[in-house]
Parts: C-alpha cells; sequence; structure tokens
C-alpha cells in the first residue's frame, strides 16, 4: 500500500514539473510548454530601442512583413512554422537575453500596407495561420532546425552545405521551382553606374557567390545588398556606358520559395507538404514533444 501511495506520489511530481522540464530545456525561465510558448514575452529590436512584445504580436508582424497576405493558408501557416521556428532557435541559442532583430510590422504599419478597408480581414488571416500551428517548430533530428526562406527562386533553391559552408544542413538540398519562373517578377533589370565589376562565382544552383569589383573580390551577397538588387542570381553587362543588372527570381534563393508554397498550396498541399519537400528530412513537432524525443 505505502509503495503504490510513493508511485502515485512521483506521477504527481512529474506532472507538477513537466511544464518546468520543457521551460528549462528551450531557454531558462523564459518558455513554457506548446500551449504557452506563443504568449511568452520576448526581446526584439524596434528602431533603436529593444522592446519587449508577446512573441504572438511579433510573429505576426513578422508573418505580415514577410509574406503576402493574400497567399493561400496552407503556405501561411508553412511560413508561421518557419517564424516560430527561427525565434525560439534564437532564444535558445542566445539565451534569456536573447534580442529579436528581424523587422517586423507594428499594427499601424499593417494598416498602411494592407489599407483600412483590407486591415481587418488580412490580419485575422495571418493570426488564424499563427493560431492553427500553435507550439509548432521544424525540427532536424533533435535540433531546431535553420528555417531561411525567400519570395522566388530562380527555377531551384540553393544547397544549405554549398552557400553555408558547412555539412550540417543535408535537409537544405537543392529543390525545383518550375512555377517560379513563370512569376511576372521573376527577371527584372537595374541600370548602375560604369565599373569595373566581374562575377567570379557562381553555385549550383547560378546564384552568385563572388563577384570582382575592381581589384577586391567581394561576397555575391555583399555585392546584391550594396546595390539593392532583388535577387543573389544575377548577370552584369556593360550597357550604353552604364552597367545593365539583370535580375532572376526574388531574395537568396536558400530554403523554402513562398511563390512555389502559394502554388503547392493551390494544388491542395497541406503546409506539412510543403515544408516536408523544401526541408526534406525534418518533423513537425510540437514545443513539448521536444522534450520527450530528447528523454
Amino acid at each position: 500500500m505505502r509503495q503504490k501511495i510513493k508511485q502515485w506520489g512521483c506521477y504527481a511530481v512529474i506532472i507538477i514539473l513537466l511544464p518546468y522540464i520543457v521551460t528549462v530545456f528551450l531557454n531558462g525561465p523564459s518558455i513554457e510548454t506548446s500551449a504557452n510558448v506563443d504568449h511568452i514575452y520576448i526581446k526584439v529590436k524596434s528602431g533603436d530601442q529593444e522592446i519587449e512584445l508577446p512573441m504572438e504580436e511579433y510573429c505576426i508582424g513578422r508573418l505580415a512583413k514577410e509574406i503576402p497576405a493574400s497567399y493561400e493558408t496552407e503556405a501561411l501557416k508553412a511560413q508561421a512554422i518557419l517564424v516560430r521556428t527561427a525565434v525560439l532557435k534564437k532564444i535558445k541559442e542566445a539565451g534569456s537575453g536573447a534580442v529579436l532583430e528581424d523587422e517586423f510590422w507594428s499594427e499601424e504599419e499593417m494598416k498602411k500596407s494592407f489599407g483600412t478597408s483590407k486591415y481587418k480581414s488580412s490580419y485575422e488571416k495571418l493570426k488564424k495561420a499563427w493560431m492553427d500551428t500553435e507550439g509548432k517548430v521544424l525540427m532536424y533530428e533533435d535540433n531546431l532546425a535553420h528555417t531561411p526562406f525567400c519570395r522566388l527562386t530562380n527555377g531551384s533553391t540553393r544547397d544549405g552545405n554549398e552557400v553555408l559552408g558547412s555539412e550540417e544542413y543535408p535537409y537544405l538540398k537543392i529543390k525545383e521551382c518550375p512555377l517560379d519562373i513563370e512569376s511576372k517578377e521573376q527577371i527584372q533589370t537595374v541600370v548602375l553606374e560604369d565599373m569595373d565589376a566581374e562575377i567570379t562565382g557562381t553555385d549550383t544552383a547560378g546564384y552568385v557567390t563572388t563577384v570582382r569589383v575592381g581589384q577586391e573580390t567581394i561576397n555575391g551577397e555583399e555585392f546584391r545588398n550594396t546595390y539593392h538588387l532583388v535577387s543573389g542570381c544575377f548577370t552584369i553587362q556593360k550597357y550604353d556606358g552604364k552597367l545593365r543588372v539583370t535580375t532572376r527570381g526574388v531574395g537568396h534563393g536558400l530554403g523554402m520559395s513562398q511563390y512555389t508554397a502559394n502554388e503547392m498550396a493551390k494544388e491542395g498541399n497541406k503546409a506539412e507538404d510543403i515544408l516536408e519537400y523544401f526541408f526534406e528530412g525534418t518533423q513537425i513537432k510540437e514545443v513539448a514533444d521536444i522534450v520527450l524525443d530528447t528523454e
């Protein structure tokens, strides 16, 4: 009889302490169970200030900035899981003092972008995508996955190990995105002032890795950011005393193509299908499940 009482006492202690165990696993006392993780307060960069916001508010603001609210719900849900994973990964790695620096839209910025007439419906659609995926994250083996994304590829995504120079990202493989080529944003051209510039390296997917500018060789993304190019896949040509740069796609080309994700959703694919395609070998798990699988 006493043995049974002791056993029931042990079970009671485990039940009481489980939320705390989940909390400590992810990041000290600042993250709770999957049921509550979306409602914790986090530190974020807002202009020149650091402020605290509910995670839900920050992440919906990121969704609003990072993906068109007009996209299909399943594409928005896939993006929500990527955002949640990235946020928790940052907090887990940096600790309780982590400050999230990825830009997000405030309520005022959303109203300005969506317009007064569409703000409420757009916000509710994004919030629903967030709520429908509550507590869900993307895992590779026992770790939160690296979850990059871009608006539109040049026709395929890039190899993660090749781009990031590490063997830690076997789930970021080259994935064909033929529908991206049909987008009206696929090819864009800008004209820059003439300079001595030459592309000296590209990766397997055709994205620029190095550019020689004068006597200096710089990273392709550095060149892209310096001259505000929409894509990391581009060509350079001399043109009428200027430099004509033609880009393909929108963004860095790594991870999930939002455009293809939206087209997949139109065809009836779920968020799980979309993420399985772009992040091969990963699994979607609840935050609470992370602890159970690592015990």
